[in-house]
């Protein structure tokens, strides 16, 4: 299946895959969302994706997809020179990444690769894929984690730590956000879900 929200390249796209007797062509879309109705009407093995493609987008489509059992293996592909669409590509679940402008038997061998159960990327520094978001804080900020889960008050934790309420709220609000966390209990479900690891 290709989705691709540009009619003229959501057609040449249609052509090269129905040209090449690999493949058949068993639906297009110009939307996400029509991509997903297709996919739960019609086996789809592989899924050739816009990383624009409206409305949801090839990431989020991917995120959703990456939780069906018979989920299509997607390829996404991007006009954008942007470094790190690749890798996010890759953490969301794509099974290969392709420049929008990459020659067209490219992107049929990447297809037949795919559809023979390998990963396509170009070279890019995996190490950020499973970054852990306790990396981004400062010593103050983790201290400030492990104060928390045992139940510390605002004015507790300016007392232990010899700083102001004010200064206080100022790291937990760096905390939250470096954590997307939106409150104190979220803090510490964090903190003891990542105790382990």
């Amino acid at each position: 299946m290709v989705a691709d929200p540009n009619t003229i390249m959501l057609q040449a796209l249609s052509e090269l895959f129905e040209r090449d007797r690999r493949f058949s062509l068993v639906a297009t879309s110009k939307t996400a969302e029509g991509f997903l109705e297709s996919c739960l009407r019609v086996p789809v093995d592989i899924g050739i994706v816009d990383w624009t493609i409206p409305q949801l987008g090839a990431e989020r489509l991917l995120g959703i997809l990456r939780d069906r059992p018979d989920a299509p293996r997607i390829i996404v592909y991007s006009a954008s020179g942007d470094p790190d669409v690749p890798r996010r590509a890759m953490a969301a679940g794509a099974a290969a990444f392709l420049a929008r402008d990459a020659p067209e038997q490219q992107l049929l061998d990447v297809a037949a690769s795919v559809a023979a159960g390998r990963m396509v990327f170009p070279f890019m520094d995996v190490r950020s894929l499973k970054r852990d978001p306790r990396d981004s804080l400062t010593e103050r900020e983790k201290t400030l984690l492990a104060a928390l889960a045992k139940g510390r008050t605002n004015t507790e934790l300016a007392a232990e730590l010899d700083i102001s309420i004010n200064t206080v709220k100022f790291h937990l609000r760096n905390l939250y956000e470096k954590l997307g966390l939106n409150n104190r209990s979220q803090a510490i479900a964090f903190f003891y879900a990542n105790a382990g690891a």
